[in-house]
């Protein structure tokens, strides 16, 4: 008798482990926030745009290197002829084929810039605005990824929020289609069968559209996944607590707007340091006109076995010798066109980006006026929507109670149940457009808190 009760213990401990051990875990929830900041951890666009900031950097790098010494070094082993005796007399002949000999000759040349009328330095330059522009970019790109997310969030809440709505009418249908299957049995005269099929036609397509609200539903949390790098099957939703909810009133007046812009949008900044690289493109290319003053040094060693060493400085010897030298140097290269049609190339570049500057004073602007005007009426919409859905749903509880004493017909019911929806789905959407219009006036202004 122990040892039974043992057993169904051990049996009994070993279910309540495995158990526990098979528990589903709690579905990880994510914030706006949390969304935002894992779909920017694992962006590959921010990838791209960091790694265009690594290029720059090593051009700059390299304008850099420019100003410093380079040494050219040559090494060379080969046969030579063997040369006993001096400048004057020699046993050996080129020619003898049998009395040959080994040379070790090494070369090396040192070359240091000292004056290039702004070949360095211009290019210097173009690589410092390059960098900033580049980080300007990258920043732009990051606001593209957070407008984004926004937008996928803000449509799963969207389309939660129009599920809700089908699963409310659809309940008040089917209380409505049981009440009237009642009076129907009890052999009311305020109902005929007419009314239940009607009913039922209704909930048929009232089933329609919660198949599509589920289809949007799945589709939009799947973006959101997909967005903050995460597999589209994995077990992670947005919190539930969040709803989509009118915190409309926060809109400045536009001026505020504009201003910010000048000094807070990506664009205008990736512009103007842009320009100023280019302009420094520019320069770098005219100075190629002019020459460059150096300071050159040469080291130069060889030695060879079986040849004499010869001192007479007006008998060098290629293959046995020790010598270096220093000397100011100067190099002009002159062509017909070449130089000339690069500087052109650069002017037009930095005329583009000129061009490229007028259509952003033109339409960043109207972009943020867009996105306010867009807001404004979303607010209005907003609150317009709020009088009529509390209407509609007045009217739908009205209709129904009329139903249920056997005043109204069924019409009454079916006409309040649409309106209710459209109301309601209009206020939600409503309440997503202002939420992507503050997106979008964010992003236009360049003011992300996030």
């Amino acid at each position: 008798m122990k040892h039974a009760v043992i057993l169904v213990a051990m049996l009994a401990l070993t279910i309540s482990q495995g158990m526990a051990a098979e528990a589903p875990k709690e579905r990880e929830a994510l914030s706006l926030n949390d969304c935002i900041v894992s779909a920017l951890k694992t962006a590959p666009e921010l990838g791209e745009a960091q790694a265009d900031i690594s290029l720059a950097i090593s051009r700059l790098n390299e304008a850099k290197a420019y100003r410093y010494p380079q040494i050219e070094i040559l090494g060379l082993v080969g046969p030579v002829p063997q040369a006993m005796g001096n400048q004057d007399y020699s046993p050996d002949s080129i020619s003898q084929m049998s009395r040959w000999t080994w040379f070790q000759r090494a070369d090396a040349t040192i070359i240091q810039p000292l004056y290039t009328f702004g070949k360095i330095s211009e290019n210097m330059k173009a690589a410092e605005h390059g960098i900033v522009a580049d980080m300007a970019k990258k920043e732009q790109t990051r606001n593209e990824v957070v407008l984004k997310v926004k937008e996928y969030y803000y449509g799963l809440l969207l389309a939660r929020e129009l599920k809700e709505v089908v699963l409310d009418v659809k309940e008040i249908l089917a209380d409505a289609r049981n009440k009237a299957a009642r009076l129907l049995d009890n052999k009311s005269s305020t109902v005929d069968q007419i009314d239940i099929y009607k009913l039922d036609a209704f909930a048929g397509e009232i089933g329609k559209y919660l198949a599509e609200a589920e289809k949007g539903e799945a589709l939009a949390l799947a973006a959101v996944r997909a967005r903050v790098g995460l597999p589209l099957d994995a077990d992670v939703d947005i919190a539930p607590e969040q709803r989509l909810v009118a915190d409309s009133g926060k809109t400045m007046e536009l001026p505020a707007y504009l201003e910010t812009s000048r000094s807070k949008r990506p664009e205008f900044r990736q512009i103007r340091e842009g320009l100023q690289a280019k302009y420094a493109l520019v320069e770098a290319a005219r100075a190629n006109c002019y020459p460059d003053f150096f300071l050159a040094a040469n080291v130069s060693a060889a030695n060879a076995d079986k040849r004499t060493r010869i001192t007479n400085p007006f008998t060098p010897d290629e293959f046995n010798h020790d010598w270096a030298g220093i000397a100011l140097g100067l190099k002009w290269k002159i062509d017909f066109g070449i130089t000339a049609a690069k500087i052109a190339e650069e002017k037009a570049r930095y005329d583009r980006l000129l061009s490229t500057r007028e259509y952003a004073e033109t339409n960043i602007p109207l972009q943020i006026k867009k996105a306010f005007l867009e807001a404004r009426e979303a607010e209005a919409s907003i609150e317009a929507y709020t009088r009529a859905y509390s209407n509609a749903k007045k009217w739908e509880v009205a209709a129904v109670a009329n139903f249920d004493f056997g005043v109204g017909p069924a019409k009454e019911i079916f006409d309040a149940l649409q309106n209710y929806a459209r109301m309601r789905a209009g206020y939600f959407q409503s309440i997503y457009n202002y939420q992507m219009a503050m997106a979008n006036l964010d992003y236009a202004v360049g003011e992300n808190p996030h």
